[in-house]
């Protein structure tokens, strides 16, 4: 039996240890501390039963279950490490090295048998990125990228090639998740004025010009990241650009796509323009949030039609973090933000809390669904490493501080294999806590000396958006298309300008009479005839307009300058002079 609460892994310059999860925070005696600076990898299995690490001369393997060590492999330079799904193979990578003659370099890419130790086959893998090979969940099919192909092995006989996807220059491919029927979505660059494209196929249907289940081509994009939903049945292309050839942005062009089994695909169409930080799929695989725009970003989710279902509206965000059972999810501004997470009950769209995770570099959900971790990390941060340990209401649980002259260097939940924690029912009460909450010092805004001694205004760079619910209103169940909510906003700011122009028209013309508030400026707007004095009351009318202006910021604390003073005493003078225009017409 696994232990009733996930284990967190660490790894640092204090070594590789192991700490027992909520609520007790002691260190683990599952694994017996291994000291020193040399480990430079671990990796847990996907069901958390079997632990791998490196020391910088063996690569080890024990069972977290009965504690025991299963086999221990001599890779000193090995710094990538991982299960295949159901732990029958142990994969490992070290950088590949050629001979100074220029001979072929030893094959880097190693395949174990967890149960017997034998090394089941070598491959030469140069790159690092996209190093490990593709297991579907049952293990039956296992694919990886060799020369621009995808090959495929069954049942983990890697001595026989079972099949092969061909295309012109294939640069990245993902196995979707899931049973049978496995499928596979591929991504070709474009060149020579041709457009990129994904495709989505069906093992083992790979031949023919109609063998697509799906294909989406679009011209802007130097590189994609594909995302399949847990039920494969659609993936979400984000396609990037290095460079923002409009100049709008230091960090490319970003759009995103959607691809579904079924052949339909789409433009997410994304209200707020700029980078999309971070795209996620709810474990439900009906509907995924996006993290996008200008800072203050924008946090929308939308469904399969690719409508907005919730806006979580704007604010200091670049990720988004869905809980394992899909019902809570965090939106956070690490990295060069602050730190401040908003989570997010999504069945009701309520905020549960708003904590703050200063200066953190890593985050992770807690196979629980209740506990969440976060980290500063070196080489990503120096100073003030440590991790927390948070429930989702906001209390800090649990807090290690790493001391001054030490580093964190990682840190981990065990995993744990879908419903084996059930989900519970969302509170809204912080749970106690023995750990103080710290509130994070708020820098004040920087203010000349002159200003010093006057009152602070209120003044905001940016509008921030309040969050709103994009589902239609009780009485009609059906979500309006993309066409329909385009021209619901049309008609709506036709309605808001006709409603504008009625309120410049004089009492005569206007349906209603004016309310009482209405200062005499905007009383009427005679058309004389001669187009000399016309000229003069609209410019009088103005004038007070903007007296009015004046007086509504005077009114809410803001300190006004001489010369707008001066304007607020020449109110009665200007009315004046307008009723003397108006009744000499």
């Amino acid at each position: 039996m696994a232990p009733s609460t996930p284990l967190l892994t660490v790894r640092g310059s204090e070594g590789l240890y192991m700490v027992n999860g909520p609520p007790h925070f002691t260190e683990s005696t599952v694994f017996p501390r291994e000291s020193g600076k040399n480990c430079k990898v671990y990796t847990f299995s996907k069901d958390g039963t079997l632990f791998a690490w490196g020391n910088g001369e063996k690569v080890n393997i024990i069972s977290v279950t009965n504690k025991g060590l299963l086999h221990s492999f001599d890779l000193p330079k090995a710094v990538c490490l991982e299960f295949s799904p159901k732990n029958t193979v142990l994969a490992t990578w070290q950088p590949y090295t050629t001979s100074k003659d220029g001979t072929a370099g030893i094959p880097n890419l190693q395949l174990y048998d967890v149960k017997t130790g034998t090394c089941l086959k070598s491959f030469i893998q140069k790159k690092m990125q996209n190093w490990c090979p593709s297991w579907s969940e049952d293990e039956t099919l296992c694919a990886r990228s060799v020369n621009n192909e995808v090959h495929f092995f069954e049942n983990n006989n890697f001595n026989t090639i079972a099949n092969k996807l061909h295309l012109q220059k294939i640069n990245d491919f993902v196995l979707s998740p899931g049973p049978q029927p496995y499928k596979v979505a591929v991504y070709v660059p474009g060149s020579k004025g041709a457009p990129s494209f994904v495709r989505l196929y069906q093992y083992p249907n790979f031949a023919g010009p109609h063998a697509a289940l799906a294909n989406k081509s679009f011209f802007k994009a130097d590189k994609v990241t594909m995302l399949w939903n847990k039920k494969a049945t659609a993936v979400l292309v984000i396609a990037s650009t290095d460079v923002d050839k409009t100049g709008a942005s230091y960090y490319g062009e970003q759009t995103l796509h959607y691809i579904a089994t079924n052949g339909e695909s789409a433009v997410v169409q994304l209200p707020k323009n700029g980078p999309i930080y971070d795209v996620v799929w709810n474990s439900s695989s009906t509907e995924f949030c996006a993290v996008y725009g200008f800072m203050p970003a924008k946090a929308t989710i939308f469904n399969l039609k690719c409508d907005p279902v919730f806006d979580f509206g704007t604010g200091p965000r670049n990720a988004a973090y869905y809980s394992p059972h899909g019902h809570i999810l965090v939106l956070a501004g690490f990295g060069n933000l602050r730190g401040q997470m908003e989570v997010w009950d999504v069945k009701n769209y309520k905020l549960i809390s708003k904590p703050v995770a200063s200066d953190s570099t890593y985050f992770a959900w807690c196979p629980d669904g209740e506990h969440i971790l976060t980290a500063t990390c070196a080489p990503r941060l120096r100073v003030n490493n440590g991790y927390k340990i948070w429930h989702y209401t906001g209390s800090i649980l649990h807090k290690y501080d790493v001391p001054s002259n030490a580093e964190l260097w990682q840190v981990s939940w065990q995993p744990f294999l879908d419903g084996i924690f059930p989900a519970k029912t969302i509170t809204y009460q912080a749970v106690p806590s023995e750990v103080p909450n710290e509130e994070p010092k708020v820098a004040t805004a920087y203010r000349p000396p002159a200003l010093r001694n006057k009152p602070i205004t209120n003044s905001k760079l940016h509008e921030e958006e309040p969050p709103q619910n994009m589902k239609p209103q009780s009485g009609n169940d059906k979500p309006l298309s993309k066409t329909a909510l385009k021209n619901q906003r049309k008609h709506e700011a036709k309605k808001a300008a006709k409603q504008e122009a009625r309120s410049d028209k004089s009492p005569d013309l206007a349906p209603t009479p004016a309310p009482q508030s209405t200062p005499r400026n905007t009383v009427s707007q005679s058309i004389s005839g001669d187009p000399e004095i016309d000229k003069k009351i609209k410019n009088l009318k103005k004038k007070l307009k903007a007296i009015e202006q004046l007086k509504e910021q005077a009114a809410t604390g803001k300190q006004l300058e001489k010369n707008q003073l001066e304007k607020i005493q020449k109110e009665t003078a200007l009315l004046q002079e307008l009723e003397d225009l108006e009744l000499g017409i």
